[in-house]
């Protein structure tokens, strides 16, 4: 089965499709972990991603659509895929349409994870790190023993600047504004399936794992 996942920052998307990895037995496939791969081994198209990245631009789209291209010709992907962040925008959808048509390939489910944005705010603003150890904590879900202080190094606990709230509110303004078009064309495709993603993790995976499994 092939998957695109959709869902804003603090959605839960990289938890939910970790787990739907493991019971489908196919890949996740994020566009962070394919640039990094691709850099790491130096092809030619990760060279490229690399001189844009390298002066802090954006990797144009036609270049991203190249490695998902070249990402899904290698043998762990022909049983099927989990794409987790892509494609961001419409002309990025289409793109991936026309290159799974050349191919005979497909998407078969398209799942977007809703969550209310005071929610979302409230999931990201609580995220800590540490300054000496990078060890993560949550104010409200993996809190530390002592307030501001690392459990396991005894350092100062910060909030990066992408997880303060005008910077949150920005990203899921830029994310809503990106999306939706998104969201109304795979609507229009016959592929689009929406979860909650109040709740426990497992709820949310009994969520996806059935709108995955039901039959069209």
């Amino acid at each position: 089965m092939n998957v695109i996942l959709l869902g804003p920052p603090g959605a839960g998307k990289g938890t939910q499709s970790k787990k739907i990895q493991e019971r489908l037995k196919v890949p996740q496939i994020s566009t962070g972990d394919m640039l990094r791969a691709a850099r790491a081994a130096k092809t030619p198209l990760g060279l490229q991603a690399e001189g844009f990245m390298r002066e802090g631009k954006l990797v144009p789209d036609e270049l991203i659509i190249r490695l998902v291209e070249e990402r899904l010709t290698q043998d762990d992907t022909q049983g099927g895929y989990i794409l987790d962040g892509f494609p961001r925008t419409v002309a990025q959808a289409k793109a991936l349409k026309e290159s799974l048509k050349r191919k005979n390939g497909r998407i078969d489910r398209v799942v977007n994870i809703e969550v209310d944005e005071e929610e979302l705010v409230r999931r990201l603003t609580g995220r800590r790190q540490c300054e000496n150890c990078n060890q993560g904590y949550h104010l409200l879900f993996a809190p530390p023993k002592k307030e501001g202080i690392c459990d396991r190094c005894g350092g100062k606990l910060f909030q990066r600047d992408d997880d303060k709230e005008e910077t949150i509110r920005e990203r899921l303004k830029v994310y809503k504004e990106m999306t939706e078009p998104l969201i109304a064309f795979y609507r229009n495709e016959g592929l689009l399936e929406t979860v909650s993603g109040a709740g426990s993790v497992e709820q949310i995976f009994d969520s996806m794992i059935r709108v995955l499994e039901k039959k069209k």
